[in-house]
């Protein structure tokens, strides 16, 4: 079979996923995509003011140019997801007080939690990006429930304060993709990486 010289670079290409998140590497092995990582370490308190969806996937789409210029002939990916109380955005927890108290504004809510994915090869001139929304329904936290969390370490890293994950996530109901709660919402990142010539193992 004859391969064309833009389908053979296309084939040659790397995936990169531009996040240091365990949950994020795990949601693509597990989809059985190879892939490198390299973090894009931006300031993500750097940013306009922006409603929680637009910020989402303005910050995925930061993070994905800063690793896409470092590596122009690779398939960059980048994800960025927010927690939303209304218009107000609960990011990830500074310190256990800051998880305490974000946990507190949570509990007995429906929020949401929004993904904004981003894709990007420089050399293919191919720039893509989404956001997928979810709902969550927490359950009425009591402060010992927040304090023993907070005490695990569990809320380290995370959106929110909680992964839907977790052995006790309080979640008692939910819509959308649960994958996007995790962190990357895979159906439309397979259709993203996709559309990049970027597919899983058989």
């Amino acid at each position: 079979m004859t391969v064309s010289p833009t389908e053979r670079s296309s084939a040659s290409r790397r995936l990169i996923l531009a996040s240091a998140s365990p949950r994020r590497r795990q949601l693509l092995e597990d989809a059985k995509f190879d892939f490198v990582i390299e973090p894009a370490d931006i300031n993500e308190e750097n940013h306009p003011p922006l409603a929680p969806g637009d910020l989402a996937q303005w910050l995925a789409v930061a993070k994905c140019a800063v690793i896409a210029d470092r590596f122009p002939s690779d398939v960059v990916l980048a994800a960025d997801t927010v927690v939303a109380l209304g218009s107000q955005i609960l990011g990830k927890p500074t310190d256990a007080a800051h998880a305490r108290e974000t946990l507190g504004q949570l509990s007995d809510t429906i929020h949401e939690v929004i993904t904004g994915v981003a894709v990007a090869c420089r050399t293919a001139s191919l720039k893509l990006d989404a956001r997928v929304h979810s709902t969550v329904q927490m359950r009425r936290l009591s402060s010992s429930e927040i304090d023993d969390y907070v005490a695990s370490g569990q809320w380290k890293g995370k959106a929110g304060g909680y992964g839907i994950q977790d052995s006790d996530p309080f979640v008692t109901r939910m819509s959308g993709d649960l994958t996007n709660i995790v962190g990357l919402p895979m159906q439309k990142t397979i259709e993203l990486l996709a559309a990049a010539g970027i597919r899983p193992r058989e």
